[in-house]
């Protein structure tokens, strides 16, 4: 859990800062897509690799890798003055996401039993939210000593974490690589695969919410500088807000509107709900309301990925690790593509991404509810939605 808040966290850390620190150097919109996507696309190619050398070679070992990694990025981050460099320091702290994250979810599942593992889970995913919410907060704090200092912080931070696992952290579960049954398939040909599942269109709906959502998030720190004139500690304010937004409702919401209303009605409210943020979004003249809209996106996209999460999984059958998988690949192009167009259409105009984001979730809308129709006509699957 600590390894966990500290991974997400320093990552969070850097998004108070980084349209100043861009535009210090003469970058733009572009520059903080590609910052965000980078970071995904290393994640996304590393992310098969490092899950077999976590059962070939243990978890500790990748997980004190996955820090090493993530604190390199900071420090390379920290001495950066070119964009190559910057994003030099993003492919590395991508790399070491990929070797970290599904080590921790494999560690949990080695030490716990099948009836501990739900709530195992569930406490990795509250470090990880915690951790979404503190780094922006702590970030903006530390900008007042300085524009780089939140990157060197975070980078000791992480230093410690390796030394803190190295000493402490013992190895779960010894596996000999000889003996593991690998799947050896491309990422491309489980792509080609997934066409055919029943829960293909909750895979491209993960897609899209991925790609609206990081779009949204990748430019929001410079548009509101740009068009409101807002700090770093502004900034901070507002990611940790929807943070603390998407925690409350997860924890607290989401069962219990699911339980009533199934699914299938959830998912089209809040594709809506979210659709109708990002129109309110080029319309919103002030601060103050741009960070209610941006509440109101975050709300629904916190319920959409869980309800997602459980459309896929009742879908899915007997086969929860090819669709899980499957789950994770959409949702990484989705971070690819979301930020990477999103910083070429803000250096074009600073309201585009909005529009791409509009016009994207009410196709996607219009897919789920044709989709749902379908699927209740051939009476197929009526239940789970």
């Amino acid at each position: 859990m600590i390894n966990m808040f500290i991974a997400v966290g320093s990552f969070g850390i850097i998004i108070p800062i980084l349209p100043a620190y861009l535009l210090s150097i003469g970058q733009g919109g572009t520059a903080a897509g590609l910052v965000i996507a980078i970071f995904a696309g290393a994640q996304l190619v590393m992310s098969p690799i490092a899950g077999k050398w976590a059962d070939q070679y243990g978890r500790r070992i990748m997980i004190i890798a996955g820090l090493s990694g993530l604190a390199l990025s900071m420090f390379v981050f920290y001495w950066s003055d070119t964009i190559g460099i910057l994003y030099f320091s993003r492919v590395i702290g991508g790399v070491g996401a990929a070797l970290l994250i599904p080590a921790i979810f494999a560690y949990v599942a080695d030490i716990t039993t099948m009836e501990q593992r739900a709530k195992g889970n569930s406490l990795i995913s509250a470090a990880m939210s915690l951790g979404i919410v503190v780094g922006p907060g702590v970030g903006g704090f530390l900008a007042d000593y300085g524009l780089k200092m939140p990157l060197l912080v975070s980078a000791i931070i992480g230093v410690a974490a390796v030394g803190f696992s190295a000493i402490w952290l013992e190895e779960s579960k010894e596996v000999s690589g000889s003996s593991l049954d690998m799947d050896t398939d491309p990422l491309v040909k489980k792509l080609v695969q997934s066409v055919q599942k029943p829960y293909f269109i909750p895979l491209v709906i993960t897609l899209v919410m991925s790609f609206g959502l990081m779009a949204y998030e990748s430019v929001i720190g410079l548009f509101i500088n740009n068009k409101f004139g807002a700090t770093p500690q502004e900034i901070a304010i507002m990611v940790t807000a929807t943070g603390i937004v998407s925690v409350v409702v997860q924890l607290f919401i989401v069962d219990l509107i699911v339980r009533r209303y199934g699914e299938g009605a959830i998912m089209n409210v809040f594709l809506s709900v979210t659709a109708i943020g990002f129109l309110a979004s080029l319309f919103a003249s002030s601060y103050a309301l741009f960070f209610i809209v941006t509440l109101v996106i975050f709300l629904a996209s916190s319920i959409l990925r869980p309800v997602l999460n459980t459309l896929i999984s009742k879908l899915a059958g007997n086969e929860q690790g090819f669709a899980m998988g499957m789950n994770n690949a959409y949702m990484s192009i989705g971070n690819v593509l979301g930020p990477t167009l999103a910083g070429l259409l803000y250096d074009v105009h600073l309201y585009y991404p909005f529009l791409l984001g509009l016009v994207v979730l009410v196709l996607t809308l219009l897919v789920s509810i044709t989709w749902q129709r379908k699927q209740k006509a051939a009476g197929r699957n009526a239940a789970v939605l």
